[in-house]
């Protein structure tokens, strides 16, 4: 009896052993994918009063988190069943973030930038509607990123077993948004930590160099995020379209992969914001 007990120990053992190792490696080939996961999601989390940042991040969260409750399962199906199914996931997944990016920047060049204290007025004319609505594209936005991550993830172990499979991708699901949101987090407080150190200081010395730094830095690595996750949504669109459309995959060899990517990402947006216009017309027409 005490044999086999041991022996399941065993057993668990040399099973988180492979997870370990399998984890590691699903990390690694993910990182990319997880850069640009920050990048858009910091910039998604960011632009709110400061006593809504970490509530609202919170919520970004566990909408992350439901969403990797509901990939994991479809993907590990898919994939038994259905393989190519998760190609056509992908590349629709690649058009919505291509919108994305693509839309910011029409946005950018062709609308007036609101000044601060007009965002303030708004977020304090309609708080509720605001966040939700922000929210729900956090959210969504996530669930394209996360499919992404999930798949490379499993991707790394379909010769193991399911049980490795299944726990590999959920150990880098988790750590993605951990870490992810974790570090949006220590972002969006970069303000209040600075406030904290200046408070603590007697107006000169380290603390209070570090504390003046970090408040000033906040404007400025918030502006970059928006820039930052923008080209990020381009470049993962553009990737997705690259290695699931076999045509884009073997086309100009010779160009450098970041230069397709982004040329991709633009073109598959341009196509999307002129699809989803046309629709907006005919509908509003009828």
């Amino acid at each position: 009896m005490a044999s086999g007990f041991f022996a399941v120990l065993d057993d668990i053992a040399a099973l988180m052993d492979d997870v370990a190792v399998t984890s590691k490696i699903a990390t690694r080939k993910t990182a990319g994918i997880l850069g640009d996961d920050l990048a858009v999601n910091a910039e998604k989390a960011t632009g709110f009063l400061a006593s809504r940042e970490l509530p609202v991040l919170w919520a970004i969260t566990k909408g992350s988190f439901l969403n990797k409750l509901i990939i994991i399962p479809v993907a590990l199906l898919l994939n038994a069943l259905f393989p190519a199914a998760i190609k056509v996931v992908l590349v629709m997944g690649g058009f919505y973030l291509a919108y994305e990016g693509v839309e910011k920047i029409i946005e950018f060049v062709f609308h007036r930038q609101k000044k601060g204290h007009e965002v303030i007025e708004e977020q304090q004319e309609q708080p509720v509607d605001a966040e939700k609505t922000k929210i729900r594209s956090a959210v969504t936005t996530d669930f394209i990123l996360s499919v992404e991550i999930v798949i490379i993830a499993l991707g790394t172990v379909l010769d193991k077993s399911l049980s490795i499979q299944i726990l590999t991708v959920s150990v880098v699901a988790l750590l993605a948004t951990v870490g992810v949101y974790g570090i949006v987090a220590l972002i969006v407080r970069m303000d209040d930590a600075g406030h904290r150190l200046i408070k603590h200081s007697n107006e000169r010395g380290g603390l209070f160099v570090l504390g003046n730094l970090l408040v000033k830095s906040l404007p400025i690595v918030i502006k970059s995020l928006a820039v930052i996750g923008t080209i990020a949504l381009l470049l993962v669109s553009g990737g997705i379209f690259i290695h699931n459309i076999d045509y884009f995959h073997h086309i100009l060899p010779n160009v450098p992969s970041i230069v397709k990517e982004l040329a991709l990402g633009i073109a598959g947006g341009l196509v999307a914001v002129a699809l989803v216009s046309a629709g907006k017309w005919i509908f509003g027409k009828r």
